[in-house]
């Protein structure tokens, strides 16, 4: 009830960008994760082929923000949400309806443009409209995207049981929907020439040194977040034996997302400057992953899971805030944009280091060794993000206001 109670705070437009993420995680996760047994074992084609057609998935997303930010910025980020809904709609309905490599490469290109469009749009337009509430609204979007998380791989694993193209295109009528309910509901704003050129914007951007450095040392949260679908997920199968087991991991983080993300980030707003709760949620998602590295079994995994979920609760909503504080508001997109480009690499390399020793640990019995490994990238993120502080290379915060009750 608290929860609904704060959401019904915020203006229309904040409200349906909440249901937008819920929709987003659904419809994305109904279908992804599920994409590369259908190429191989529905379309018989080889691991070198399925690596190509999700590469080139992920390469157009993460390689395309800085676009999708600019665009916002540009363009107005209402326009650059509906677009990127768009696409995904025709992205997906094309997995479905495609069997060939090139229908399907033109798939992996159309969805992943999409997130690049739509992913820093909504978070410049969601900064934007919450004013003073950024860490609030940020908190709640945290907890629609967690859900859709949850709800989408297993939608996913229902609709499977008919096939894989009624799965796909139910995720592309998800779109569909977004789709038309940004154009229909969603505010067209006034947008405000930054002056000069798109090229100027992003060497504006590029030579905050204060900003590039803060997204380098967020390089950990994105590489453990990742952890979620990769490190814990491996980790509670072996533990139990039990190919469910992921899910419950899942379960229990969305319960605990649910409970604890408004009032967690409500309690620390009023509690302190908030790059401090930054370098905190980093050290307890470093911490997370000492439980596992140090007993075996399903406890300590799940342990692990939760501190992590809360690392992430703690300092999400805080780094979300922070982000427009950069820069001019005129450039609130880029300056997402190019953050996420940013972490999209960051969790690239990142999951490649883990992996390598997920492989070596197995093969040299040093099962604690991507564990310590994980632990080391957020205590290191935590450090870099202290140092920048103490620095006073971030941006100053924002005096809290007193907020006034609604009828």
């Amino acid at each position: 009830m608290r929860t609904w109670h704060e959401i019904r705070r915020f203006p229309l437009a904040v409200r349906l960008l909440l249901v937008n993420q819920l929709g987003v995680n659904t419809g994305f996760y109904l279908l992804i994760p599920y994409l590369a047994t259908h190429l191989t074992e529905n379309l018989g084609m080889s691991a070198a082929v399925v690596g190509i057609v999700l590469g080139v998935r992920n390469l157009s997303q993460q390689g395309l923000f800085i676009i999708g930010g600019s665009a916002s910025d540009r363009l107005g980020a209402r326009g650059v949400i509906i677009a990127g809904c768009a696409l995904r709609t025709l992205g997906f309905a094309l997995f479905a309806l495609g069997d060939g490599l090139a229908v399907l490469l033109a798939a992996s290109v159309l969805s992943g443009l999409a997130g690049a469009l739509f992913n820093p749009a909504v978070r410049a337009y969601l900064a934007q409209e919450s004013g003073e509430r950024k860490a609030e609204a940020f908190a709640l979007f945290n907890v629609f995207a967690t859900t859709g998380a949850l709800i989408g791989p297993l939608l996913g694993s229902a609709l499977l049981l008919v096939d894989f193209r009624t799965s796909a295109l139910t995720a592309a009528g998800i779109f569909a929907v977004l789709t038309v309910a940004q154009a229909l509901v969603l505010p067209a704003r006034k947008v405000e020439p930054s002056g000069g050129g798109v090229l100027g914007d992003w060497r504006e951007v590029l030579g905050n040194r204060a900003f590039v450095a803060f997204a380098l040392a967020m390089v950990g949260m994105f590489t453990l977040e990742n952890q979620l679908y990769l490190l814990l997920p491996d980790g509670a199968r072996k533990a139990t034996g039990w190919d469910g087991a992921a899910g419950i991991v899942f379960l229990v983080g969305t319960v605990a997302n649910l409970a604890l993300q408004l009032r967690i980030t409500k309690r620390l707003k009023s509690s302190g400057d908030r790059a401090r709760w930054i370098v905190v949620g980093l050290a307890v998602m470093g911490v997370a992953f000492l439980p596992p590295a140090l007993m075996a079994g399903a406890v300590p995994v799940l342990a692990g899971a939760l501190l992590l979920y809360l690392g992430i609760m703690i300092a999400q909503p805080f780094v979300m805030e922070l982000i427009p504080r950069f820069g001019r508001p005129e450039l609130t997109g880029t300056y997402f944009g190019i953050f996420y480009v940013v972490s999209g690499v960051a969790a690239a390399l990142g999951n490649t280091a883990v992996g390598w020793a997920m492989d070596t640990g197995e093969r040299g019995g040093q099962s604690w060794l991507p564990w310590v490994s994980c632990a080391l990238f957020g205590l290191a993120s935590a450090g870099a993000v202290a140092w920048l502080y103490r620095r006073g290379a971030l941006p100053e915060p924002v005096e809290p206001v007193r907020e006034r009750s609604t009828a």
